[in-house]
């Protein structure tokens, strides 16, 4: 793989990991498209996505140091029966995150179906295409008020199960989280939060899966320093659309994402066809 395939994949992993328009779609498009999927191993799409993880933890490192605080804490309550009530946000953010990670196991059994479905270049297109109707609905949404304190277990399994969802090519897992989140009745700040939170899990769950077969399919250790540049664009590249996203929800201004997804959606289609 040459320096400027890895550049451009961290470019685009950055971009589309957290804005919402599918990291996932938009890479298989670019490799199919631009004829580098063979070039490109499993284990940089690993590293890819540790990147824009890495991105989470720096925005927000407040957040995850707090809740690290409470967990011990918590534990601490447990065993000597002292549970304060309320329980602190942090606290119950850390249930409000396992609870909403608990769908992504229903697509255990199915991700290397899932996985499958970025070959197809066709399904990609209309995941897109519906990733920009969600994205178009989310804004006529009546703002919420709900946040960590008040967020039911209900309410983040029906954002988990939108996650689990996103697990497919195509469709935007922040798009599709935050979207849910603000059904559901979130503050669109929390929303954001929640989603970008509730990312780690899964990230760090996928990437596992996935560190065994990428292992197995071998490494080009030459060209690790190669890899290593991908990953930090993929984190800078990250952290600047996190913040863009921060401002972006809080206004309710999804709709440019939408109409992007519907024309990056239609162009795929047009450009498979063509290519067939």
């Amino acid at each position: 793989m040459s320096l400027l395939s890895s550049i451009l994949l961290g470019v685009i992993q950055g971009v589309t990991e957290f804005l919402p328009v599918s990291s996932s779609g938009h890479l298989a498009i670019a490799e199919h498209l631009l004829n580098i999927s063979a070039d490109v191993p499993e284990f940089f799409d690993v590293l890819l996505h540790l990147g824009t993880l890495a991105a989470v933890f720096a925005a927000y490192w407040t957040d995850i140091r707090d809740m690290v605080v409470e967990f011990f804490l918590g534990v601490s309550d447990l065993v000597h029966h002292t549970t304060p009530t309320p329980v602190p946000p942090a606290r119950r953010l850390i249930l409000l995150i396992v609870v909403g990670t608990l769908p992504l196991f229903a697509v255990l059994p199915v991700k290397d179906l899932v996985a499958g479905l970025g070959d197809n270049m066709y399904f990609v297109a209309a995941a897109l295409l519906v990733t920009g109707c969600l994205l178009f609905a989310s804004d006529r949404v009546r703002k919420g008020r709900k946040k960590e304190r008040n967020a039911s277990l209900l309410d983040v399994l029906l954002v988990g199960a939108a996650q689990a969802v996103a697990t497919c090519p195509g469709i935007s897992r922040s798009g599709t989280t935050i979207t849910a989140g603000c059904f559901v009745g979130f503050d669109r700040k929390f929303a954001v939060r929640y989603s970008f939170l509730m990312s780690i899990p899964a990230i760090l769950g996928a990437n596992i899966l996935s560190l065994k077969d990428a292992v197995e399919a071998g490494i080009n250790w030459a060209e690790f320093p190669i890899y290593l540049v991908g990953v930090a664009v993929s984190a800078v590249v990250g952290y600047a659309c996190i913040r863009l996203l921060k401002l972006i929800a809080e206004k309710g201004k999804f709709g440019f994402f939408a109409y992007y997804c519907w024309a990056a959606g239609a162009l795929t289609l047009i450009l498979t066809v063509i290519q067939k």
